[in-house]
């Protein structure tokens, strides 16, 4: 407690008991236990308060622990990968290196025929 040793606190108890004088301690040794009573009691009721206000709940949602970064790692190593869905296109760098550009092109369904395949169809039988 306050790096204080119990053999510091009997030196300041025996410098107190000469400083003060054997008619004088009794009082403020009184004192002292009725400070450390009031401080027991306000910290208690501190910490009343704030369980009070936040709720027992919050209180474990804001522990520090779940924040360990080795849990975390382990936890998203652990999950199972979901499957990736089947894009709806792809990009296409296209133009130079020192200005690329990427174009979109949409996956043809093989059960629709678009505009492009309508007119190669129609391209071949010379319509």
């Amino acid at each position: 407690m306050f790096g204080l040793s119990f053999e510091k606190i009997v030196l300041v108890g025996i410098i107190a008991a000469i400083i003060l004088g054997p008619s004088r301690l009794p009082h403020y040794a009184e004192k002292l236990g009725e400070m450390v009573r009031l401080l027991r009691a306000q910290a208690e009721a501190a910490r009343t308060r704030a369980a009070e206000s936040v709720g027992a709940e919050d209180w474990q949602a804001l522990d520090p622990r779940q924040y360990d970064p080795r849990r975390i790692i382990r936890d998203a190593l652990d999950a199972p990968n979901p499957e990736p869905a089947e894009a709806a296109g792809s990009y296409v760098i296209t133009g130079s290196s020192g200005h690329p550009r990427r174009r979109f092109v949409a996956h043809a369904d093989e059960s629709s025929t678009g505009d492009d395949e309508r007119a190669v169809e129609d391209s071949e039988t010379g319509r």
